[in-house]
């Protein structure tokens, strides 16, 4: 069985292979040196933020053809992919997922490309 990060590190090859550029998106929260908190990742504004939405795991881009009406031109397509480890299944009680799964209800209702990924795209 694949853990989390083998699943990253499949991911992100079929990405590759499919002309996605995918990168690792860490969030946390760290001290600077004058011991005052540094927020970094995508939604993580602040403590509030992060307990409501959690971004993916990678983040990036990938290229979409669009329709004869709009000239067949290529555009890049946000992309947001929370790796989980093979054999996940999604809880309706863990709070955590919820808030992941409220990244990806965002990213996709602004026509963007989310999912929750045991190892493909």
């Amino acid at each position: 069985m694949q853990n989390e990060a083998t699943v990253q590190a499949s991911v992100k090859l079929a990405a590759s292979k499919a002309g996605w550029r995918l990168w690792r998106n860490n969030v946390g929260v760290l001290l600077d040196s004058r011991g005052v908190p540094v927020r970094y990742g995508l939604a993580n504004e602040s403590k509030q933020v992060n307990s409501m939405v959690k971004s993916g795991d990678l983040i990036g881009i990938r290229p979409v053809l669009i329709t004869p009406e709009m000239v067949g031109q290529t555009i890049g397509q946000f992309v947001s992919i929370e790796c989980k480890r093979e054999g996940w299944k999604p809880s309706a009680t863990d709070g955590h997922e919820q808030a992941q799964a409220r990244w990806a209800e965002i990213v996709l209702l602004h026509g963007g490309y989310a999912k929750f990924s045991t190892g493909d795209l």
